[in-house]
């Protein structure tokens, strides 16, 4: 492991050098109030014609994008789930419907949807004069993953980052069990190569809450450093996110290399 380009040792700054993961709970709430059960000033189509689009919810807005719901899940109740699993963050970012409706158990006609309008919106954005946000260091990045803490499903995540650490995609890698499933390095890197980007910071959540990192973690972050050396795309950092809490795994390899 000595040939293994070691991260900085210090918490500060990330910086950038010219160079199958494995991650619970499958568990869900139940939502039982459907909107027709609402009284029609709560319903959301309603406040948005009363108050405007800025007093309503994410999930708000997504349920008036898709209209219904299903025959098993009502629409406002299948918003919040989605936006609560795969992470608010992590839908708006979603460029393929396949992925989000087979993760995410929606239909496939609400994966497109809610993928065109979050393009539909992005686009718009591209033409303005806002700046790309810029991820610096352990504390921006949680910060930037924050939502994840709150989802009852296992996640692994990765922000791509240019050379001025502006961040060019979020993408969800992963969702699934931390015993059974395993994320390939090349599922990691593909999203960066695709976009050029230099650099990849990841993020896996733990429902348990349990902020340690498991011999696994280790392992698995050792290999996509490595990975990312041949493939000259830097992983700057990878974090465990608990509902309020943080850790960053390249620490803990530094300290693994030197015992």
């Amino acid at each position: 492991m000595s040939d293994v380009l070691a991260p900085p040792r210090t918490v500060g700054s990330y910086r950038l050098r010219d160079r199958d993961l494995v991650f619970t709970d499958d568990s869900r709430p139940d939502y039982v109030l459907r909107v027709r059960d609402m009284p029609d000033a709560d319903r959301p189509r309603e406040r948005l014609l009363d108050t405007g689009p800025g007093s309503l919810s994410v999930a708000e807005l997504v349920a008036i994008l898709w209209g219904v719901g299903t025959t098993r899940e009502d629409v406002l109740a299948m918003a919040r789930r989605t936006l609560k699993e795969y992470g608010e963050k992590a839908v708006s970012n979603e460029s393929d419907p396949r992925r989000l409706a087979d993760t995410a158990n929606i239909p496939i006609t609400k994966a497109c949807q809610i993928v065109a309008g979050f393009e539909l919106g992005r686009r718009f954005y591209a033409t303005q004069a806002g700046r790309p946000a810029q991820v610096r260091n352990a504390k921006q990045a949680h910060r930037y993953f924050k939502d994840m803490g709150s989802s009852q499903k296992e996640q692994l995540r990765g922000l791509y980052l240019n050379s001025r650490y502006q961040v060019i995609h979020d993408e969800v890698i992963s969702v699934g069990s931390l015993t059974a499933n395993i994320v390939h390095p090349r599922e990691v890197f593909r999203p960066a190569i695709e976009r050029g980007a230099v650099a990849v910071i990841l993020a896996h959540n733990h429902p348990s809450g349990r902020l340690e990192a498991t011999m696994a973690d280790l392992e698995v972050t050792d290999q996509l450093i490595q990975a990312g050396k041949v493939l000259g795309i830097e992983l700057l950092d990878h974090l465990i996110i608990t509902s309020n809490r943080y850790s960053s795994l390249m620490e803990c390899v530094g300290r693994k290399r030197d015992n």
